[in-house]
């Protein structure tokens, strides 16, 4: 059974707030620009006056995705449109795993994920297809959240090769809103944000915003 990461929100603020859920860009070789999309937006009352929580709910398994693009990603704008996902085991670092998978452009997929060469240890490994412009492509990790699944983080993928990607298990909470799926700036986002940080191996965080704005996390298991 897959392992679900959860954070519960806690709004001690006055007034009803926003909030939007990312998560730390992962590791991809070669030094490309990566994208960060938002995972998932919701407004929260104050907890004393409404006794509410907002939860997050993540799988903990890796999955590596594309997505098809009209241009190249924009900060506010919706990374894709058509996309498709497949679980996927990280290399090991010895022995082997199913840590690569091969797109198709069209019909736009994703192979079955098989035994990789040379992928770095903790990492997957997306092969891309030979295509033409003006098609564009974006292609990273991609998380299960709250039952559907996501592009999280990417690259702009290059015609006919590897990119190989480290997913990090850290998620941030920040106020605000941004529709689940648009690109947002991770840098400026994560100033000041909650971070909840799942690489130690725990799978529920709480996080509160207190009266002042500031925040509290509080690691439960």
């Amino acid at each position: 059974m897959s392992t679900l990461l959860t954070i519960n929100v806690k709004n001690l603020e006055s007034a009803t707030q926003g909030f939007y859920f990312f998560q730390q860009p992962a590791l991809y070789a070669g030094g490309p620009v990566v994208y960060s999309n938002s995972l998932f937006a919701q407004s929260l009352g104050n907890f004393n006056d409404t006794g509410s929580t907002l939860t997050f709910q993540v799988n903990m398994q890796y999955f590596a995705g594309i997505q098809q693009a009209h241009s190249t990603p924009q900060v506010g704008q919706s990374s894709g449109y058509a996309s498709a996902s497949r679980a996927i085991d990280l290399a090991p670092a010895s022995g082997t795993a199913n840590d690569w998978t091969t797109a198709s452009a069209s019909p736009l997929g994703l192979s079955q994920p098989t035994a990789g060469t040379g992928v770095q240890p903790g990492a997957f490994r997306i092969t891309t297809p030979v295509y033409a412009p003006p098609a564009i492509f974006n292609v990273g990790s991609a998380v299960e959240v709250n039952g559907g699944i996501a592009l999280s983080n990417f690259v702009v993928a290059n015609p006919s090769n590897n990119t190989d990607c480290q997913p990090i298990l850290k998620y941030y909470v920040q106020t605000g809103n941004y529709t689940p799926g648009t690109v947002m700036n991770f840098s400026a986002s994560s100033v000041k944000a909650a971070v909840c940080d799942f690489t130690g191996g725990h799978s529920v965080i709480n996080v509160t915003l207190n009266a002042d704005g500031t925040w509290a996390t509080e690691t439960i298991q």
